[in-house]
Order: C-alpha cells, then structure tokens, then sequence
C-alpha cells in the first residue's frame, strides 16, 4: 500500500532572504498609515529581508500609488510592491471614486508587469475602523500584507524552477 504525500502549498516557504520589496506608502492619513508601514517593515525584517532589500517611496495620497508602484514594478528593483495607503468614506462621491481606481491602477500594475502587487490600502467607513485596522483590535493590515508579499515572490520563484 503506497501513501500519498500532500503537496508543500506554493509559497508556503516564509523566508525573505534574498529578496527585494518596494513598498509605496501615502502620507494621507499618516495616523494610520505609518502604522501599516512601521508593521509591514517589521514582518519583512523578521522574515530575514535585508535592510538594503527593502525601499520605501512615501506619495502624497491613495491616488498617486499606482504610478509609483507601476514605475518601482518595471525598475525591475523589486521582487514585490506593496501598497499602503487609507481612504476614509466622506460625505461626497470622492471616496468611491479614488478607492475604485486605486483597486484597478494597481491591479492593472500585476496583470502587465507580472510582478506581485500587494494591495494593502485600507477603504473603510470612518476613522476608528481605520485605527482598528492598522494595530488595533482588528490587527494590521500592513503586517498582513508584508507577509502575502513573501508569499507571493516565495511562490513566484517555485514556478520559475
């Protein structure tokens, strides 16, 4: 009787030695989103990510972080972006408008680079759910993207061999 071994999950593989990351983060909403950066440069680091494989670009809102990402995904200087920013839900239509293109700029950014984006831009309702999730009881979402962004170039370099 021969056993059937179950197949390693692609990615699965959680050390970050020997890559590289971008990460784009706004300057809007800073309360929360030094939190999501300060989380996600730590998960790299415990990962074993080099201090010298990691950059930082800071823009100045949600809206501009497709651009970036596009341009730090074709520089061909990272194995990864990650996205952080937060956008909170106003009175008017601006909110959709902005959290909508976000979702697509940087999905259009993967799908024609091929490089893994990691979308870690908060849209929430108000401000205590932003707070909420960047540290507070509902954990932090730029810990939680750092992560699947290991994951994702882990599981990239799988399928390259």
């Amino acid at each position: 009787m021969t056993t059937c071994e179950v197949p390693k999950p692609l990615g699965s593989n959680l050390s970050a030695r020997d890559m590289r990351f971008a990460i784009v983060a706004s300057r809007f909403n800073d309360f929360a989103v030094s939190k999501l950066l300060d989380a996600a440069l730590a998960c790299l680091k415990e990962h074993g990510a080099g201090s010298d494989g990691v950059s930082v670009v800071r823009v100045p809102g949600a809206w501009e972080i497709p651009v970036f990402a596009r341009k730090l995904a074709l520089s061909k200087r990272a194995d990864a972006v990650i996205a952080l920013g937060v956008l909170i839900r106003g009175e008017t239509l601006h909110f959709e408008l902005i959290a909508r293109e976000v979702a697509r700029g940087l999905a259009s950014v993967a799908e024609d680079t091929g490089v893994p984006v990691i979308f870690g831009v908060l849209a929430v309702e108000n401000r205590q759910q932003a707070i909420d999730r960047s540290g507070g009881q509902g954990g932090n979402r730029g810990r939680e993207a750092a992560l699947a962004a290991v994951e994702a170039v882990a599981a990239m370099r799988e399928l390259k061999t």
